[in-house]
């Protein structure tokens, strides 16, 4: 049997998975299991196979854990990560745990176990493209540092603002994609991330509705696109990477964000550079 994973079982990662898992085994991954459970039983009546397991994406111990019950059920093909806690959800530590570091673990065991033609994707975000180049050396500790060393970089530990730590968080994501592909590339597999800008989830409804939602708003206007996103379109250019048409695109990283970050350094969202 044919596995499909997925960590975080919200919107996003299930537009991904319904296009890419038809007939395979799903394992659902989720911090809350309930959300796991829920988003299982929608597959189920769509006519997907489904398990469940709760996982917190900060500890490695679940990531193992999750590791061995996803070989349980068959040959890992896909991978799609969609989990992770935003700047208004955490204090600065926990973004670190679970955005940079158990995404760099997640990464790396799954490398060491996905199948031969098979594809994973992270879901990373426009906001790391929004961090000002670093240094060179700190592009390669981010990409390279074994994983149990990456929250002991003294540049990560200086960090105080969530804001920044979800920045460098993202900017991580897309790094160590660039590393990990030429890790799962010995395997005949292919890692990519993608960087979604606004789309309209749960969460960002509440945002949009919420006390920043003035902020949310100027964003969307001043984007190109002039509107948000949908998990749809996420899924479809996941389903693009993921398939025999993507074989040739691995170690990258595709913005969608409507054309926020051209306008946030190029265009009518210079202002935020001062407080974003």
């Amino acid at each position: 049997m044919k596995v499909a994973v997925l960590v975080g079982a919200g919107s996003i990662g299930q537009a991904i998975i319904r296009r890419v898992a038809m007939g395979m085994h799903v394992v659902l991954a989720d911090y809350s299991l309930a959300n796991a459970e829920q988003a299982a039983k929608t597959l189920e009546n769509a006519g997907y196979q489904c398990s469940t397991i709760k996982c917190d994406l900060g500890s490695k111990e679940d990531i193992l854990n999750l590791v061995q019950f996803a070989t349980s059920k068959g040959e890992v093909m896909y991978l799609v990560n969609a989990a992770g806690v935003s700047p208004s959800q955490a204090p600065v530590h926990h973004i670190l745990q679970v955005d940079l570091y158990g995404t760099s673990v997640l990464l790396e065991e799954f490398g060491k176990v996905i199948a031969e033609g098979g594809s994973g994707v992270i879901i990373s975000s426009q906001s790391g493209h929004r961090l000002p180049a670093l240094p060179q050396e700190q592009n390669d500790a981010l990409a390279m540092t074994p994983c149990d060393e990456l929250l002991e970089l003294p540049f990560l530990k200086a960090i105080t603002d969530t804001l920044k730590a979800y920045q460098y968080s993202k900017r991580c994501n897309v790094l160590r994609v660039m590393y990990e592909a030429t890790r799962w590339g010995r395997r005949g597999a292919t890692i990519n991330s993608i960087s979604p800008g606004i789309i309209i989830t749960p969460l960002a409804n509440d945002e949009l509705h919420g006390p920043r939602k003035d902020g949310y708003l100027r964003m969307i206007e001043a984007s190109p696109a002039r509107r948000a996103g949908t998990p749809d379109e996420v899924g479809e250019l996941a389903e693009f990477l993921m398939s025999k048409r993507g074989r040739f695109i691995t170690g990258a990283d595709i913005l969608i964000d409507g054309g926020t970050t051209a306008s946030y350094w190029y265009g009518d969202l210079q202002y935020l550079k001062t407080t974003h």
